[in-house]
């Protein structure tokens, strides 16, 4: 039964060299987000759209998962079935570290899917806009992303896991995009202790009964030996 619910956002990965939103020369500066990142962006310039993320999927291939990725992963190891990651990030850094329980609720830049049926499959490195779907051959393939103006991955048994949650955890999380934003508060009124571990205060800080502020490699592994040794492990 999961026991601790943790969620995780860009914070976790900019030691691995991933921007955040809030990086004043990272990625996200130099474009347009409706352009990029909405569904109206990809109908009036699909090839802008693969251009970027094709950018942003060489980037995260490139990237390494640093130490806070790593501690998550041991403490999953170690508590089996009582852990489950809830990422709002779209690499797979949590999984090359070794973790197994992770919803990524805005989708995975490693994955394609097709606008007309669907399907979804592995993404190339480079993706194009006349890129035929393996599944009916439409020339509709896009990222496998949540863009603005989407609903999230997984919701429902999202819902479901912060309501039975004993602990929610938040990292490196800005607080400032719904729904993940309320994820402190609905675990925190079913009755889970809250936690954030952030490099500085988030705009939902005062929603969690307790929190730590550093960078990421430094403060979720002390937090997962502190979990560890409270455990007997």
């Amino acid at each position: 039964m999961t026991k601790i619910v943790i969620l995780t956002g860009a914070g976790i990965s900019a030691e691995s060299g991933l921007g955040t939103f809030r990086d004043k020369d990272g990625i996200w500066t130099r474009y347009d987000l409706a352009e990029v990142a909405t569904p109206e962006g990809f109908a009036r310039d699909p090839a802008l759209v693969h251009e970027f993320y094709n950018a942003r999927r060489r980037n995260a291939a490139e990237a390494i998962p640093n130490a806070a990725h790593a501690a998550l992963a041991r403490l999953e190891h170690a508590l089996p079935g009582e852990v489950r990651i809830v990422t709002q990030n779209i690499d797979d850094l949590h999984e090359r570290a070794g973790s197994r329980a992770v919803w990524h609720m805005h989708g995975q830049i490693t994955r394609a899917r097709c606008a007309a049926c669907g399907e979804t499959w592995t993404a190339p490195m480079t993706m194009r806009a006349d890129d035929p779907c393996p599944s009916c051959a439409a020339p509709a393939t896009r990222p496998d992303i949540v863009w603005f103006g989407e609903f999230p991955y997984h919701m429902d048994a999202i819902w479901d896991v912060l309501r039975a949650a004993e602990l929610f955890v938040a990292i490196g999380t800005s607080g400032s995009v719904y729904p993940a934003a309320a994820f402190v508060q609905d675990a925190a009124r079913a009755g889970a202790r809250t936690l954030e571990l952030n490099l500085e205060p988030s705009e939902t800080v005062g929603d969690f009964a307790e929190a730590r502020h550093g960078p990421a490699s430094e403060i979720v592994p002390a937090w997962v030996d502190e979990i560890l040794r409270r455990r007997g492990q």
